[in-house]
């Protein structure tokens, strides 16, 4: 079975680029502790690493 993330968005986007607004609407989160379940793939991870600053990410099988 695949790996996938959850990915939870602990920071507000309101102060932040646009490109990382642009990238947290990619990835599905719209408010503060709203979760989504991605696959761990290049292109989540490079989500990720964009705004590692406003998500936490957790492994889940």
């Amino acid at each position: 079975m695949a790996a996938r993330l959850k990915v939870t968005q602990i920071k507000s986007k309101v102060s932040e680029k646009q490109n990382q607004r642009d990238t947290l609407r990619s990835l599905g989160l719209k408010r503060i502790n709203d979760s989504v379940v991605r696959p761990d793939d290049a292109q989540t991870r490079g989500y990720v690493k964009t705004v590692a600053h406003l998500v936490k990410v957790e492994e889940i099988d």
